[in-house]
C-alpha cells in the first residue's frame, strides 16, 4: 500500500482529492489534515510516501510546511494559484494541480508519481487497471460527496459529456465517458446494449421486439431502454440465449 495524506484547509478541495483517489486501492489515505502544523504531525506520525498539499492555508504555507522537514514526502500540490508552480517544481514535486481540476488531470499526477516509484514490481497500467475496477461510484450533490454501489444502479445513460446514473432513489450526473464506465463495471453484471446505453442484467424483467433489428429491455422499474442490433447480441451471449 502507498501511504497518503491530504493537506489542506477547504474541506470541498479535500473531499474531492478523496473521491478521486477512492479510485485507487493501492493508495492508503492516513489522514485528511487541514492545517500546515497537523500536516507536520501527521508527516511525522505517519511517515507517508505522498501527500496532496495546498499552498495557501492558515498559520503556515504548504512550502513553510515542507522546509520544516528533513525529509520531505513526494508532493502532488492542489491549489487555486497559478502563480506558485515554479516554486512547486523547485520543490521537487511531482506535480502541480489548479483547482478546480478535473479527475483525468488528477489521473495524470497519480500515473507521473507511480511512473517515479519504478521497481514496485507492477507497472502504472496494471495499478490504473486495478484502480478501475470498482463496484461503487462516487459523485457530487452541490456540496456533497455521494457514494453509490453499483448494485443499486438500473441503468446508465450518456448524456453529452455525462453519465447519467439512475438508481430506485434518483438520477445522478457523473462526468466520464461510457468507454471508461464499460471498461471500469464487471461485465458479468452490467451489459451494454445500445451506444447510450449500459443496463444491470439483475434489473431485466423482458426483452420485446421493438423495431427493426432493434429491441426493448423492460426494467423492474418501468423503464424501458432502447437495444440495439450489437447490443441485442451481446446481451444474448451474456444471458446464454
Amino acid at each position: 500500500m502507498i501511504k497518503t495524506l491530504i493537506i489542506d484547509d477547504e474541506p470541498l478541495a479535500a473531499s474531492i482529492v478523496q473521491e478521486f483517489l477512492a479510485y485507487y486501492p493501492q493508495f492508503e489515505l492516513l489522514d485528511v489534515c487541514q492545517n500546515g502544523f497537523q500536516g507536520l504531525k501527521s508527516i511525522q506520525q505517519h511517515e507517508p510516501d505522498l501527500i496532496f498539499l495546498d499552498v495557501q492555508m492558515p498559520k503556515i504555507t504548504g512550502f513553510e510546511m515542507l522546509e520544516l522537514l528533513d525529509e520531505p514526502p513526494a508532493v502532488i500540490f492542489t491549489t487555486a494559484f497559478d502563480q506558485y508552480a515554479l516554486k512547486a517544481f523547485d520543490a521537487m514535486a511531482i506535480d502541480y494541480l489548479l483547482k478546480p481540476f478535473s479527475q483525468d488531470r488528477f489521473s495524470q499526477a497519480i500515473e507521473k508519481f507511480l511512473a517515479q516509484q519504478g521497481g514496485n514490481g507492477e507497472s502504472v497500467q496494471k495499478l490504473n487497471e486495478m484502480a478501475e475496477k470498482r463496484n461503487r461510484l462516487v459523485v457530487r450533490v452541490k456540496n456533497e460527496i455521494k457514494i453509490i454501489p453499483t448494485h443499486e444502479v438500473t441503468f446508465f445513460e450518456a448524456e453529452d459529456d455525462y453519465i447519467a446514473i439512475h438508481t430506485p432513489s434518483g438520477k445522478y450526473l457523473k462526468k466520464m465517458t461510457m468507454k471508461s464506465l464499460e471498461e471500469a463495471l464487471d461485465p458479468a453484471k452490467f451489459v451494454r446494449v445500445h451506444r447510450s446505453y449500459l443496463i444491470n442484467l439483475n434489473e431485466i424483467t423482458k426483452i420485446e421486439p421493438y423495431e427493426r433489428d432493434n429491441y426493448l429491455v423492460l426494467l423492474r422499474g418501468g423503464e424501458k431502454v432502447p437495444v440495439s442490433k450489437t447490443g441485442y447480441a451481446r446481451l444474448r451471449q451474456v444471458l446464454g440465449l
